[in-house]
């Protein structure tokens, strides 16, 4: 099995990520100011953590209730056989889905577990009778509709 090469991140390399995913449309100027890093230096510093890939992008944190996507449904899917050809099957398939905002592999009674996101019940009655119970091998769902989100958030544990 091939090991994962990470980057070696410093304390002002981890300064730099935190204060970037929390406000990621900060001016290099400033992350350097609250860093107290020069801007060039800084740059270079984000420069590198999007190299190699520790920075993978920079976007705007939507509020789902504000464009109508009021329900988050977890779904929780059994396939009917688990091999490498049925999860590639549907891995791909449910990627093709912009309602799915995540999909993981997961292990135990379910193979996968789904955060999809609709405008009401309705919707996602509809994505689930039109489109995800017709994926390749699936065999059972099991859903939860979310009532109150307690957290939710996209910042790292990085300190």
């Amino acid at each position: 099995m091939e090991e994962i090469s990470r980057p070696v991140l410093d304390k002002l390399d981890r300064r730099i990520l935190d204060l970037l995913q929390r406000e990621g449309a900060l001016p290099v100027a400033e992350v350097a100011a609250r860093t107290g890093l020069s801007t060039t230096t800084c740059w270079r510093r984000i420069q590198h953590l999007e190299q190699s890939g520790v920075i993978r992008g920079r976007v705007a944190l939507l509020d789902r209730a504000a464009l109508g996507l009021d329900v988050t449904i977890f779904a929780h899917v059994k396939l009917s056989t688990q091999g490498r050809d049925a999860i590639a099957a549907f891995s791909e398939a449910i990627r093709e889905r912009p309602e799915v905002l995540d999909c993981y592999t997961t292990m135990g009674e379910w193979d996968f577990m789904l955060r999809v996101v609709t405008r009401d019940i309705k919707a996602y009655e509809a994505f689930y009778l039109d489109h995800l119970s017709k994926l390749p091998n699936v065999q059972s769902i099991n859903s939860s509709v979310t009532v109150t989100v307690i957290k939710e958030t996209s910042v790292l544990p990085i300190s």
